[in-house]
């Protein structure tokens, strides 16, 4: 959202507030998305009521008056960059601007606070208290109006997906036809996110994640799936010892493992001397395909692999004893689980892993995800 539009809907609210006429006030912005009904106005109105009282500790930094007409957003959003990489040149990579674009606005935002927000070092910059105090505000602000946006601008019949990137193509693109048929009336749309979702989840979203043990979080509800059962798999066609197949002799194969180490976790730190070979790569879903066109042996969640296992593409050889501690789970706002979209689609995915309707309130998102 662009600085000159976020004005425009502070004045939009503050007007209605004050007078009371919602659409004669939207209308003189030319903001037609606050007149087709109350909610989107609502929904502002309470984000921007939100994002105020998370921004009352960084009206202390400074004694200017009026601060908060002056600040520049993008300069806000430039700075939570910057704090999340520590470096201006990573922050500007990430932003596709200059580095010296970056240190702009970065002095601009400590001009217009009165306060140094970074120490500058030979490598890299560090926050200062100040810094630490305002990159908590607004990380907290920011999450709150990326929440509204999504709130206010997707579709009433769709519904968004967080994933991991090999989750989303090794079990959900095989999916997609069979959801399609029996949800007709809701779009799928897919985010994939390398690191954990940092935001509250808003209407008509989804999370999906593996982790350990959630803890309790506010209007987060969230659905244990299944557990993180540990199976190795390789082509039949692969050429595999005479004799059954125990733990020491699929190590006399080439390993295929992700970024999440497991082959290394199993075998200890002499992982890379296997007698096969140990071949890495940083997503399961790659060490899945190499395992099917016949490279090695891959070891990864049964539910990652479950259509190739039931087509005979992958042959399971081996299955850890012991559960590894992990679960995926799925988790939405609490407050739109009636909505229409949202309930469908929770009770397919848990159909779809043998479960029945949502139940216990189990926690929060937490942790982060590779697949």
């Amino acid at each position: 959202m662009g600085e000159q539009q976020v004005r425009y809907r502070l004045q939009v609210v503050h007007g209605c507030r004050s007078n009371g006429h919602c659409h004669a006030v939207a209308s003189c912005f030319g903001l037609s998305l606050l007149s087709v009904n109350g909610k989107g106005l609502i929904a502002e109105r309470e984000a921007i009521d939100k994002a105020a009282k998370l921004y009352e500790p960084i009206e202390n930094l400074t004694a200017r008056a009026h601060m908060s007409r002056n600040i520049n957003l993008n300069a806000v959003r430039i700075f939570a960059v910057v704090a999340r990489h520590s470096s201006f040149q990573r922050a500007a990579e990430a932003l596709s601007i200059s580095h010296g674009a970056v240190s702009q606005r970065i002095k601009q935002l400590e001009g217009e606070l009165g306060v140094a927000l970074f120490e500058r070092q030979a490598r890299g910059v560090r926050l200062t208290e100040n810094g630490e105090r305002y990159q908590d505000a607004v990380d907290a602000a920011l999450s709150i109006l990326t929440t509204a946006n999504a709130n206010l601008e997707r579709g009433q019949s769709q519904v968004v997906l967080h994933l991991g990137p090999s989750f989303a193509s090794r079990w959900l693109m095989p999916r997609l036809k069979r959801f399609t048929r029996q949800v007709p009336h809701v779009a799928i749309t897919t985010e994939v996110h390398e690191g954990f979702l940092q935001r509250a989840l808003g209407r008509n979203e989804i999370a999906i994640w593996p982790d350990r043990t959630p803890q309790h979080a506010p209007g987060q509800h969230v659905e244990r799936l299944t557990a993180l059962q540990l199976v190795a798999v390789c082509s039949p066609q692969l050429r595999r010892p005479d004799s059954p197949m125990d733990f020491e002799a699929m190590l006399s194969l080439p390993l295929l493992q992700d970024a999440h180490r497991r082959w290394e976790r199993l075998i200890g730190p002499g992982a890379h001397q296997a007698k096969g070979g140990l071949l890495n790569f940083d997503r399961s879903a790659l060490a899945l395909d190499a395992a099917i066109n016949g490279h090695g042996v891959a070891i990864a969640p049964v539910h990652m692999m479950a259509d190739d296992l039931e087509s005979g593409r992958l042959l399971e050889i081996w299955r850890e004893p012991e559960s590894s501690g992990q679960h995926l789970f799925m988790s939405w706002a609490e407050q739109h689980r009636a909505d229409g979209p949202v309930n469908k689609t929770v009770n397919w995915i848990l159909a779809e892993f043998g479960l029945q309707e949502a139940g216990q309130l189990l926690g929060s998102r937490r942790g982060r995800w590779n697949d």
